[in-house]
């Protein structure tokens, strides 16, 4: 099974999700594009202990695909980000930022979803404005008829916020990763088995 983990903005704890999912379900990791180094394979790697695949672009400025890219004086080739072939070993994949995320002028990372028809798991942080910034995403997300498995929201708990975009938007609660202190590969361990449902996401 292959997934791809997007968030609804940057910096919300999107690769310790990620990580925690790689050892939820065994999974290897991918980012295809990498913005700042060190970069979140080197993250995963630590937190989950699993094995992670080189990234097929791998950029020295954190930003936007697109700009860092063009710093690097460099192209993202959209066409040729296709998914690795792990055999029956499941894949996460994670974007870079949110899904309306430009790769080149041309293309979003929205766009490169949409063709890789690998359902995709939303993470939300759970602060203010969640409601909208999750809701645009899911309306994104479904305007181009990929499939989304939940959402998955991190922070502190916000049981209103949380129930409200999961009734508005039809989508299913998957479970909420709190802020760990500390982060280390056990207590993301236990928090994500308490959390999380390894059935929910087909294992």
């Amino acid at each position: 099974m292959r997934f791809v983990v997007t968030g609804t903005d940057t910096d919300i704890g999107k690769t310790v999700f990620a990580a925690g999912l790689c050892g939820l379900l065994g999974a290897r990791y991918w980012k295809p594009v990498q913005a700042g180094i060190p970069g979140d394979r080197e993250t995963v790697a630590e937190l989950a202990g699993v094995e992670t695949l080189p990234e097929a672009y791998r950029l020295k400025l954190p930003a936007s695909p697109h700009q860092a890219a063009a710093i690097d004086g460099i192209r993202i080739d959209t066409d040729a980000l296709v998914i690795p072939d792990t055999g029956a070993r499941p894949l996460v994949i994670e974007g870079a930022g949110g899904p309306m995320v430009p790769l080149d002028r041309d293309t979003l990372y929205i766009d490169v979803f949409a063709r890789w028809r690998a359902p995709v798991v939303l993470c939300a942080r759970t602060a203010l404005g969640t409601i909208n910034h999750s809701l645009l995403s899911i309306e994104a997300l479904r305007r181009r008829k990929i499939e989304l498995l939940g959402i998955a929201f991190l922070g502190d708990s916000h049981p209103e916020s949380e129930r409200a975009i999961c009734e508005i938007g039809r989508v299913k609660h998957l479970g909420r990763l709190p802020r760990l202190s500390p982060l280390t590969k056990g207590t993301l361990r236990e928090a994500f088995a308490a959390s999380f449902k390894p059935g929910d996401f087909g294992s």
